[in-house]
């Protein structure tokens, strides 16, 4: 069903979905005909939050590459690709490739690519017509790249990764950066293409905010991208600058718009969790966002809930809901958001105040809930909000997209 148009509010029935979790299986009604637990995409939020993001980086004349590896959804990725999206960033090759088996022909390896397994995926999807840029932050990692993609007759264009001191992969400095190009200027399978960063990583120096730091580490990236110009090693016409996550979207944006960059240098950001956003750890950062951001107005709304039932009430106080560690991230404990009994509507909700996840297992949740609540029935379904939802994405195949009244009009499927 995921090539049911985003308007299409028909139910489709879902064929041969017996072995995934969380599917329509006796009609489209979410709190009834729905096997829950169900990771659910709220779609009035959703188109919210594929517009916002796009018009923010049109508005500060940057590209838009959205992270997929948050998602996996060939579904979203059109979606996104539909409302102006210029690439798609992934983390892996198998990744890229699939997404390349599902139309996505303009990617972003935002990683190192080792092994020559891996290498040989990549060369197969440039030699299938793909566009694909990948990282590098070591010598040796381009000679072994530029042995294994010369000898297959290719090009691969890199962009070398500036990383920052106690962060993840990246040239800890310009010096390394330039040294580090004289290497893939000399490569024949290699061209140099840019210049790429993630700015999550930065820790603020003494005396200096976390804004400031960002900053500063985005302005780096820009100077490296200059530097490199300057020593001559960019072997493209229109080189790439990259960073953003979807915690300092507006921090970068701003000093890539800023920096006075030549207009043939793309500017491209790549935030993936906007896409569904949170109520956690996206949540409080976008709260920071419109903080220094004002004029932004609403800013993203939460798109992404996991609906599960309560399974058990063994004793005063306690219910036991029929979702754990398999259904949700758990780098933070889900939040109750609202209840319905089975088989209600979306306009009838049931009271949470004071629900708390206390314990995620594999397939049960402990919920706390406030002295004297005795309304609460075995079968009751409660929607919870996640935080992070690349941790909650991974543990579904399938997810319902739901319209305001809760009818499922799509099933997106997911490629981990």
């Amino acid at each position: 069903m995921s090539d049911v148009s985003p308007d299409d509010t028909a139910f489709v029935a879902v064929p041969a979905c017996a072995e995934h979790k969380g599917v329509p299986e006796t009609g489209p009604r979410l709190l009834v005909d729905v096997s829950l637990p169900s990771a659910v995409l709220h779609e009035a939020s959703l188109a919210h939050n594929l517009g916002w993001m796009q018009a923010f980086c049109d508005a500060h004349g940057a590209l838009l590459a959205p992270h997929g590896k948050t998602t996996m959804a060939p579904a979203l990725f059109r979606r996104q690709l539909e409302e102006g999206a210029w690439a798609i960033t992934l983390s892996t090759a198998p990744q890229c490739r699939a997404a390349f088996a599902h139309g996505m022909t303009r990617l972003l390896l935002a990683n190192q690519l080792v092994g020559h397994a891996n290498m040989a995926i990549v060369a197969d999807l440039l030699e299938a017509g793909a566009e694909l840029w990948c990282l590098v932050d070591s010598p040796d990692n381009a000679r072994e790249l530029d042995a294994f993609f010369a000898e297959r007759g290719l090009c691969l264009p890199v962009l070398i990764e500036r990383g920052v001191p106690g962060g993840r992969c990246g040239c800890r400095s310009r010096e390394e950066v330039l040294a580090l190009a004289v290497v893939v200027d000399e490569a024949t399978g290699l061209e140099l293409a840019g210049v790429e960063g993630y700015e999550g990583l930065v820790q603020a120096e003494a005396g200096a905010s976390p804004e400031a730091s960002v900053a500063a580490y985005a302005a780096d990236l820009v100077d490296t991208l200059n530097a490199l110009q300057r020593a001559g090693r960019l072997a493209v016409a229109r080189p790439l600058v990259t960073a953003s996550g979807s915690a300092w979207h507006d921090i970068v944006a701003e000093v890539f718009r800023d920096a006075g960059l030549d207009g043939q240098v793309r500017r491209v950001m790549r935030p993936g969790c906007y896409v569904t956003h949170d109520h956690g750890l996206y949540g409080e950062a976008q709260d920071r966002v419109l903080e220094r951001r004002p004029a932004l107005g609403e800013g993203l709304r939460p798109a992404m809930e996991v609906f599960a039932q309560v399974q058990s009430l063994p004793e005063p106080g306690l219910a036991i809901v029929a979702m754990g560690r398999r259904d949700v991230g758990g780098d933070r404990l889900p939040r109750a958001l609202r209840r319905y009994r089975e088989g209600g509507t979306a306009d009838r909700t049931l009271p949470v105040e004071g629900w708390r996840v206390e314990t995620l297992m594999d397939q049960h949740a402990f919920v706390r809930m406030p002295e004297g609540v005795d309304e609460v029935r075995v079968g009751d379904i409660v929607a919870f909000g996640v935080s992070h939802p690349c941790l909650t994405f991974d543990k579904w195949r399938r997810l319902c997209r739901v319209d305001e009244s809760l009818e499922v009009v799509e099933v997106l499927e997911t490629c981990f």
